[in-house]
């Protein structure tokens, strides 16, 4: 049931803690209140469908379903649907696929304390809201030319700790042709050597932290 002039906020994080903290934030506004928990992606695409929430407070790194696959899933149903992203990732890779597949915000975890409510209120007004450290960031790195698939495999297996001999086992390719793809990923990431690529990567969000 719908309190009048409040916003009905649904929060999923699998981490308990977190999301004890997070309601208990938003039960203290007088605004607002929590009309549902849930603790992964699939809970939170079936959750928003049976409960339309206002807002939809999502953690990006969730089992079964992630919350950028659950982004992706809810929009596809309810275009209108308004998500914010909450990450411990500051990557501005990470952050553009979440924006582009449909999240109205996205808040790092280190800023709940201080941004939560108010990028609530915002979101729930029709706002999009980034941290400026990631817009610069997005803004830094704008027009540069994405990985391939190729390169983005080759990549992962690198950073899995893989040579270039075994990575070319590994895809049944020429160690020469490893090599090759090796210097484009380099040279997009303006990276020192694979070790700093990796590194890089990892940061930008353009591999996943495990």
């Amino acid at each position: 049931m719908r309190t009048a002039g409040k916003i009905r906020v649904l929060v999923a994080d699998d981490h308990p803690l977190m999301r004890e903290g997070v309601c208990h934030s938003i039960g203290l506004q007088n605004d607002m209140e929590v009309i549902g928990e849930v603790s992964d992606g699939a809970e939170a695409i079936e959750a928003y469908k049976n409960l339309r929430p206002d807002v939809l407070l999502m953690d990006l790194q969730m089992p079964n379903v992630s919350g950028l696959e659950a982004v992706v899933k809810i929009r596809e149903s309810f275009p209108q649907a308004k998500i914010i992203i909450l990450t411990t990732y500051a990557g501005d890779v990470q952050a553009m696929r979440t924006l582009k597949a449909g999240a109205s915000a996205y808040l790092l975890k280190s800023l709940l304390r201080r941004e939560l409510v108010d990028t609530v209120r915002y979101v729930y007004g029709g706002g999009r809201r980034v941290p400026p450290e990631i817009a610069s960031e997005i803004a830094l790195h704008a027009g540069e030319e994405s990985l391939t698939e190729r390169e983005m495999t080759v990549l992962r297996l690198v950073a899995q700790g893989n040579s270039n001999k075994q990575v070319a086992y590994e895809l049944n390719l020429a160690e020469e042709t490893i090599k090759a793809h090796m210097k484009n990923i380099l040279s997009k990431l303006n990276a020192n050597d694979r070790t700093h690529a990796v590194s890089l990567a990892l940061k930008r969000g353009i591999l996943e932290q495990q």
